[in-house]
């Protein structure tokens, strides 16, 4: 069943352990907060952190925001408990680090059965092991609650040795095979954060490299960066004008069954029909949401 478009243009990470983050998160115009355990977390914490997170999202007041809740990995002394925990706390999605093998996300789903049907589960893709597999880990799918794949490249950088610099050129064959894995089974896919939350140019160049390869968004490590990266993912006017054109132009009577029509002095095919709707249905989730 198809289900309605949700933008996901920018998703913050931030520290369940901060109670300030948490009450800020609640007013920032980010479309998902990833409430994180992991990374942004020292060990001596990581049991308060937890509780945090479980009872943010029982007050709720995130509005439309996607709630999401970064675990540690079952690896880890900290990870049963937070999937556990985060299956009785039901975001709207469990975020899980460091996954190669359909295995895995098999594993963590299994210790999601319990959470509520609307809980998914999403991957980080930051392994050298789990590039050759990519799209056997979108299948899983097809009969588990995956539902999105969020880009670690720090993690990348870590594992390869690598130096992305600007243009991020080692990672660009990754960027491509992530999104075409996840484009082939359903998935939502965020691109990777920018650490230089300083220099927003910078940010909005890389946000705009993402767009490119097809992702629905990016995550942050930056309140800033919210703003710019919503702007990059959001479809300008142009882009809606456009849009509107060809999806009134294929509704006229003269036009009914045809798969190619002139629009505006240009040729455009079904699959054009298909992006216009999308585009369409972007903007209008965005102009209702937060």
């Amino acid at each position: 069943m198809t289900q309605p478009f949700r933008p996901r243009r920018s998703a913050l990470y931030l520290p369940a352990s901060n109670p300030k983050a948490l009450a800020k998160a609640r007013t920032l115009p980010a479309d998902v907060v990833i409430l994180d355990l992991e990374d942004a977390v020292a060990p001596e914490s990581k049991a308060e952190a937890r509780a945090m997170a479980v009872a943010a999202v029982a007050e709720g007041g995130f509005g439309q925001r996607e709630l999401v809740v970064r675990a540690n990995g079952l690896d880890t002394e900290w990870g049963a408990d937070d999937l556990a925990t985060a299956a009785v706390a039901g975001p709207d999605a469990v975020l899980v680090p460091k996954v190669s093998s359909p295995a895995e996300v098999r594993a963590y789903d299994a210790e999601l059965a319990s959470a509520p049907a609307h809980t998914r589960l999403w991957i980080m893709i930051e392994t050298c092991a789990c590039l050759p597999v990519l799209h056997d880990l979108a299948a899983c799918a097809g009969d588990t609650r995956l539902a999105g794949f969020v880009l670690g490249t720090n993690d990348f950088a870590k594992e390869m040795r690598a130096r992305p610099g600007l243009a991020r050129t080692p990672f660009l064959p990754i960027l491509t095979m992530a999104v075409a894995a996840a484009r082939a089974h359903g998935l939502v896919v965020l691109d990777g954060v920018c650490n230089e939350f300083r220099d927003l140019d910078r940010f909005a160049a890389e946000a705009a490299q993402g767009l490119e390869f097809g992702f629905d968004g990016k995550t942050l490590i930056h309140p800033d960066q919210i703003a710019p990266c919503n702007a990059v993912f959001s479809p300008d006017a142009a882009e809606i004008a456009w849009a509107e054109a060809v999806e009134a132009s294929f509704a006229l009577p003269e036009n009914a069954g045809k798969g190619a029509i002139k629009v505006d002095g240009k040729m455009v095919e079904l699959l054009h029909l298909d992006q216009a709707r999308r585009v369409l249905a972007v903007a209008a989730a965005i102009s209702g949401g937060t």
